[in-house]
């Protein structure tokens, strides 16, 4: 067809035809694609980006507390330790003062007899225990008239005024006090009848 019909068929209202697609080369595109590639993903606004979770392992953490709760305790009986020596050390303080003041006390006061013939026994520190006195002092010291008190791995006999001030001073030093109203079953060693010889050889 010429160009002169074309022209007049479009002036009586013919339209032109389309014209047909070109067929798609060789890196044909996907839908989806731009260039053969894939889009690439959306990106997600500032605000939307979800914070990564910090990693949490509870083992460790167990572990962690254990060991503070082992090192709080040892530190605990470090301290308990620390507080007992103190208080020991303290208490034989003020055991040596005492004993220096009951030495100072019972100097030239102890009544002890080199002569003495009789034995009187006594229980003390769970031990059967002994000092010689003669039958004066045994009937004094059986009356509560007199006393012992134990002095360095000695034992004095001493009056009742003395013994009392020992006791003040040391009660532990006081070895023998008899209480003149007492029954006398709750000290059988009071009685005479019950008085070991000295060079009794068993």
């Amino acid at each position: 067809m010429s160009d002169t019909l074309r022209d007049q068929l479009l002036g009586l209202g013919f339209k032109q035809a389309p014209k047909p697609a070109k067929p798609p080369r060789d890196g044909k595109q996907k839908p989806g694609t731009r260039g053969g590639k894939p889009d690439a993903q959306p990106r997600q606004p500032a605000h939307g980006k979800a914070k990564k979770p910090h990693p949490r392992n509870p083992a460790s953490r167990e572990d962690i507390d254990l060991a503070k709760a082992y090192a709080i305790r040892a530190q605990r009986e470090k301290d308990e330790r620390i507080a007992a020596e103190r208080l020991k050390q303290e208490q034989a303080r003020q055991r040596r003062e005492a004993k220096a003041k009951l030495a100072a006390l019972l100097k030239d006061k102890a009544l002890n007899d080199a002569n003495a013939d009789l034995v009187r026994h006594f229980d003390y520190g769970g031990k059967i225990k002994r000092i010689h006195v003669t039958a004066d002092q045994l009937k004094a010291l059986n009356a509560g008239e007199l006393g012992v008190v134990q002095l360095d791995g000695r034992y004095l006999l001493v009056t009742a005024d003395v013994l009392a001030q020992a006791e003040a001073t040391f009660a532990p030093a006081v070895a023998l006090k008899v209480d003149p109203d007492a029954p006398a079953a709750d000290d059988e060693y009071a009685d005479s009848r019950f008085q070991v010889p000295d060079d009794l050889v068993w």
